[in-house]
């Protein structure tokens, strides 16, 4: 599958969802304004993302939309490729779907599905896609497919069957090993947690509080220990864990960090603003961060 140019630094937010849709479409209009190229929403217990993305992208007239992700226990491979499709027809090459197996969590109590074998589901899934029937108009363009990846089997599987990878709450260190695996043609599109606040005590407790969720979720501290980290100071959420997940401080040195990962083998890297107002629209930050970024 070729590889999308989605640019070198993008959005990853959630924002779009908390706000009516009409505010959002005007919010990400202004965004697109702002020189981004590409803005990643989620699924989880927010918006349908293909329903999402295409009211977003109608209020856009360039903008790449990409979901992260779309959970392959919310809908069958059927409806998912056809989902897929059918966005990516009628926004030729502003689409990307990534999809991904979720967290048992979600899974059993959300979707009251069954969470075993996150790599041979996938497989199994991407099969089904493969033999959707599709009767509607085709995409001009192939539709563009990557897979939230932590581990170097569905990083692998990733770069194989798909454009590449979206991993998500990954430290430096992350995208340099998914390189390796990956190879030199894949997609890898790290999402990075920021925080533009400057006093470590202020900019910590925002990160911590972002990070409340997934430093409960097995698949996300697996992946951390994999990489060398301790579970417990994972679980405690340690001063060294949380600057590792979460670039804090001045413009420059959040810079700094979406270099290291561009520098350590990313093709995009997909930034989220944490502030102290979760929900809200971090527009200030934004237009900060497309302002330091255009020369990356």
């Amino acid at each position: 599958m070729s590889k999308i140019n989605l640019g070198r630094v993008g959005l990853w937010t959630a924002d779009f969802d908390l706000q009516p849709m009409a505010k959002a479409q005007e919010a990400i209009a202004q965004v697109e304004g702002m020189g981004f190229g590409t803005v990643w929403v989620p699924e989880a217990v927010l918006r349908e993302p293909f329903a999402s993305t295409s009211l977003l992208l109608s209020a856009t007239k360039n903008l790449i939309l990409a979901t992260g992700i779309a959970s392959i226990h919310a809908r069958t491979a059927q409806t998912m490729q056809a989902g897929w499709k059918t966005v990516a027809e009628a926004f030729p090459d502003r689409f990307v779907l990534g999809m991904g197996v979720s967290h048992a969590p979600m899974v059993t109590g959300v979707h009251k599905g069954t969470y075993d074998k996150p790599y041979s589901t996938m497989v199994k899934y991407l099969d089904a896609m493969d033999a959707g029937i599709f009767f509607s108009p085709a995409p001009s363009t192939p539709p563009q497919l990557v897979l939230a990846a932590l581990g170097p089997k569905m990083l692998k599987l990733a770069a194989e069957r798909c454009a590449g990878a979206h991993p998500y709450f990954v430290p430096v260190e992350h995208t340099a090993m998914a390189r390796e695996v990956m190879g030199a043609d894949a997609l890898l599109a790290p999402e990075q947690g920021v925080v533009f606040e400057t006093d470590p005590t202020k900019a910590r407790a925002i990160a911590r509080q972002h990070m409340n969720t997934y430093t409960r979720l097995p698949n996300y501290v697996n992946n951390l220990v994999r990489l060398g980290f301790n579970a417990d100071e994972v679980a405690n959420q340690e001063d060294h864990v949380v600057d590792a997940i979460v670039a804090w401080g001045t413009t420059e040195q959040i810079t700094t960090r979406l270099k290291a990962h561009l520098d350590s083998g990313a093709d995009h890297v997909c930034v989220q603003v944490l502030t102290d107002a979760p929900g809200t629209l971090p527009m200030k930050q934004w237009q900060e961060l497309a302002d330091a970024t255009r020369s990356i």
